[in-house]
């Protein structure tokens, strides 16, 4: 039965039980202060999870906008004017942003575990240079040409029994007023990785002159060419060649254009060219003092080679002194310029080279002051130069080794390192 209460005539009537009762029964409806409790810690629950949203929402835009600073300066590294390949762009790309030492640990770690093979011949036998093709015109006429230097002597392999043609230079190339320029030589780099073959390119310096033609990216300052051999100077271009280090890296300086643009430093081994275009490599501070007779200097590390004797110190694996990333021993692309006792440029590269088995091949190629210049794969390239046709200036590359991985067109198109172009003197 319902309660009851009292009308105003005394009557009992029926009381209304709680609406929360109506049509059930059961327990008691909780107190007020309770629901009120309960009401206040899920208010708090709902702020807390806005609260915890709003706070993703910001730090994921955070993320968003702090990575649209590199994406923006990757996809430019991308789209810049160059040759390299995406792979390269990529890795030079992280060098620039903070990961250089975890580039050169992975570099180093790869090189450590993957070294040449040991013993064996070359697969083919030793490359054959290129017949003399062509003749390469001065892009000015001048005066009555110089007498050329006497062709190189031929070098003693460093292999007890050597194979036929090993370390005999041959003529190659295109001539200078009839006369070869260019002589090339094969020769495997050590008595252990017998398998391997590097190359030397001897270059007349008093048939050829010798201009620095800077990369897109290396080594800074004017560009006037580019970044490539353009088509207007190449009737005289006879042969090219790598720079060195990235100027960062070369623990040097860099002078053309009549601009210091990066400082020399005294002590650094210098390939000089005087304004006669001449080109010579020395010790900069003794061999070389800046004058109005100096059209360019390129700086990179420390000598190989000064008064035809190594250097001490190249077993060694400090990177002091002839490395910024892969230290001296281990074996890899590696290249080197030279000046003979004559004058003359040489220029060795190959695969499966350390610091002290490059030096050594400069010396037997005939050098007395040598320095190293750019190593790894890519960026170990030189070539010669052959005529398409009966215009001077259509002409390809031939690379100085097949195994180089740079394509014929290197150099005649632009670039992001810079690299050294050798063109007829007169």
């Amino acid at each position: 039965m319902s309660p009851t209460r009292h009308d105003a005539f005394g009557a009992d009537a029926p009381t209304e039980p709680h609406p929360q009762l109506r049509g059930q029964a059961g327990p008691a409806v909780e107190p007020p202060r309770r629901q009120r409790r309960e009401s206040v810690a899920a208010a708090r629950l709902r702020d807390h999870r806005r609260r915890h949203r709003l706070v993703r929402r910001i730090v994921a835009g955070g993320f968003v906008l702090l990575l649209i600073p590199a994406v923006w300066s990757y996809s430019r590294a991308l789209a810049a004017t160059g040759s390299d390949p995406t792979s390269l762009r990529s890795i030079e790309w992280l060098k620039g942003n903070g990961m250089n030492g975890v580039v050169n640990t992975v570099e180093h770690w790869y090189y450590a575990n993957n070294p040449p093979p040991v013993g064996g011949k070359p697969k083919n036998g030793l490359p054959h240079a290129a017949a003399v093709n062509g003749s390469a015109r001065a892009h000015t006429s001048g005066p009555v040409a110089p007498a050329h230097l006497p062709p190189p002597v031929n070098m003693q392999p460093v292999v007890s029994t050597p194979l036929p043609g090993e370390g005999q230079w041959q003529p190659t190339g295109r001539a200078v007023d009839g006369i070869p320029a260019v002589y090339t030589t094969y020769f495997r780099p050590d008595a252990v990785h017998t398998s391997l073959v590097a190359a030397a390119m001897w270059m007349d310096t008093n048939l050829l002159k010798t201009t620095l033609v800077p990369g897109t990216l290396e080594p800074g300052g004017p560009n006037p060419w580019g970044a490539e051999v353009p088509p207007t100077q190449r009737a005289g271009l006879v042969a090219t060649f790598n720079s060195g280090f990235k100027i960062n890296d070369s623990r040097g300086g860099y002078y053309n254009f009549g601009q210091e643009i990066h400082p020399l430093a005294n002590g650094v081994a210098s390939l000089v060219i005087d304004t006669s275009g001449r080109a010579s490599v020395g010790l900069w501070g003794r061999d070389f003092t800046l004058g109005p007779n100096i059209a360019t200097v390129r700086q990179n590390l420390a000598l190989l080679i000064d008064n035809g004797q190594l250097e001490p110190g190249l077993a060694s694996d400090s990177n002091q002194k002839w490395g910024a990333t892969l230290g001296n021993s281990l074996y890899v692309w590696r290249s080197g310029v030279g000046t003979d006792a004559s004058g003359a440029l040489i220029y060795v590269g190959g695969p499966g080279l350390s610091i002290e088995s490059l030096a050594i091949l400069l010396q037997r190629a005939g050098a007395v002051r040598a320095m190293e210049l750019d190593i790894n794969t890519d960026w170990v390239a030189a070539f010669t130069y052959a005529q398409n046709s009966a215009d001077p200036n259509d002409v390809h590359g031939v690379k100085l080794l097949p195994s180089m991985v740079r394509p014929e067109d290197h150099y005649l198109t632009p670039g992001e390192r810079d690299f050294f172009a050798l063109f007829a003197a007169h």
